[in-house]
């Protein structure tokens, strides 16, 4: 449970933009995340990552032989697969975060 309210809470920081290096964006103004800060976000390996991918749970595109990941896709599939997800994002008091 607080592992997964750490990863909530690094969500949060990435969806309020504080992270340490800029995120590329696409024109729509969708931020793009590759494998890098994906794994440090969710806290897993990127053999992981890829079984997410290849699996199909996780969309991905390549861009220039690197793989990326939209935003929007990141927290569809951490809400669909966590299900703890919702119940914590609720059960947060307001304010913290």
């Amino acid at each position: 449970m607080q592992r997964l309210s750490e990863r909530l809470e690094r969500i949060e920081k990435l969806c309020a933009g504080d992270v340490e290096q800029p995120l590329s964006i696409l024109p729509d103004g969708e931020r793009l995340l590759d494998n890098y800060d994906l794994c440090r976000m969710l806290n897993i390996s990127k053999r992981t990552l890829q079984r997410y991918r290849t699996s199909g749970e996780l969309p991905y595109e390549m861009i220039y032989h690197k793989t990326f990941y939209r935003e929007s896709d990141v927290l569809r599939f951490i809400e669909r697969n966590f299900s703890n997800f919702r119940k914590l994002k609720k059960d947060r008091p307001a304010g913290s975060g």
